[in-house]
């Protein structure tokens, strides 16, 4: 057994909290997007999606009160994910949009023990239970564009060639998924050892322990074909070297 990711109860934190999730949510490159078949005679099986997205509150200009955070996901309007809100076999009255669960997970370390069986990872990860409806209006579609495109690299919606053609709206679908409750289980520390193998000394000569930092590494910036511009631009530069930095500081801090 070379890693066994034991998840007993001492080794898990329960996070609720809103700054906890939606950090996660928001750091996580990909998430995964559940949500049931249209129908069990059309597919039996649950689906899962890899998707990009992140939190957001979109409060339109006339509302009197501030929306709540949400979660927004974007993808082609013709997927079947997409069309899921407004079909009839699975919509449900009494519900305000198809209910769906979304995934976030990070690893920060790979924990290496005496023994197999107290190997672990380092890890942040959220579940989010909510309802996805279609996002209608063209401004907090908008909204939700620039929002997703600035939560992958920061200010590169303004550096970018926009507005969207109309084009490009009609054919790019947005969901919003509002939140019914949401959880977060973090481990953010060095191995645990038995008291009985810490105490057999011939053993801890012999067997390394230890943690193995792990984040994503983003590298240099390499042109496209097309690519007529002469410099990387300073705020991907500066992005691609904060974001590396603060990967491996969090990384080394836990285990520290």
């Amino acid at each position: 057994m070379l890693l066994h990711v034991n998840y007993n109860f001492l080794e898990r934190t329960a996070k609720y909290d809103h700054d906890t999730v939606h950090s996660i949510i928001d750091s996580a490159p990909v998430l995964h997007v559940s949500f049931n078949p249209t129908s069990i005679d059309d597919d039996p099986f649950p689906t899962i999606l890899p998707m990009l997205g992140c939190t957001g509150s979109y409060t339109a200009p006339d509302a009197q009160e501030t929306s709540a955070t949400a979660i927004y996901l974007h993808g082609h309007i013709s997927s079947r994910f997409m069309r899921l809100p407004s079909s009839p076999s699975v919509k449900d009255s009494s519900l305000p949009g198809i209910p769906v669960c979304v995934a976030a997970t990070h690893v920060d370390g790979i924990i290496l023990a005496i023994t197999p069986f107290n190997h672990s990872c380092n890890y942040r990860s959220a579940v989010v239970h909510g309802c996805a409806t279609l996002v209608e209006d063209s401004r907090e579609k908008m909204y939700a564009l620039k929002l997703m495109t600035d939560n992958m690299v920061p200010d590169r919606w303004d550096n970018t060639r926009v507005p969207p053609t109309e084009a490009e709206m009609k054919s790019t679908g947005v969901l919003r998924v509002d939140i019914v409750s949401a959880s977060a289980k973090i481990r953010a520390y060095p191995p645990g050892s038995d008291k009985t193998d810490v105490a057999d000394e011939v053993t801890r000569e012999r067997v390394w322990t230890g943690s193995v930092p792990t984040y994503i590494r983003y590298g240099e910036p390499i042109p496209a074909v097309e690519n007529l511009s002469k410099e990387v631009p300073e705020y991907l530069t500066h992005w691609v070297k904060e974001a590396n930095q603060k990967g491996d500081e969090y990384s080394r801090k836990i285990v520290s």
